[in-house]
Parts: C-alpha cells; sequence; structure tokens
C-alpha cells in the first residue's frame, strides 16, 4: 500500500486565504473611505467619475478573489 501525501502545508494555507481576504477587503474599505472623503472636499463635480471608478475597482477585487477562491 502507497502511503498518502502529507497535507499540513494545504490546511495551513487555507486557513491563511480568508485571513488575506479580510486584509484586502480592510485596505480597499480604508482607501475608499479616505478617497470618499477627499472627495466630498473637493465638490461634486467630480464625484460622479471617481465614484463610477471606485465602484468597478471594488467590483473587480471581488471578482478576482472570488476567482481564486474557486481555483
Amino acid at each position: 500500500m502507497a502511503t498518502s501525501p502529507t497535507l499540513a502545508a494545504d490546511a495551513v494555507l487555507g486557513l491563511l486565504v480568508p485571513l488575506w481576504q479580510w486584509v484586502i477587503g480592510l485596505l480597499v474599505l480604508v482607501t475608499v473611505v479616505v478617497s470618499s472623503r477627499k472627495l466630498l472636499m473637493r465638490g461634486p463635480t467630480r464625484m460622479g467619475g471617481a465614484l463610477l471608478l471606485a465602484g468597478a475597482a471594488v467590483l473587480a477585487l471581488t471578482a478576482i478573489s472570488y476567482l481564486v477562491e474557486s481555483l
């Protein structure tokens, strides 16, 4: 009978992946809050395009993290 391979490294990586997703999510949230504050100071003329850009970045990051997780 063949011995099964050691899966300890996969278990540790499985525990770290959700932690990194939380860290990335918190960094994105902080970035969005800081940039939104700066946009509010500048006025409503620049807010439309900037909010669309920030929303697209959040959606892209969400899609990429979902695809990476499903691999």
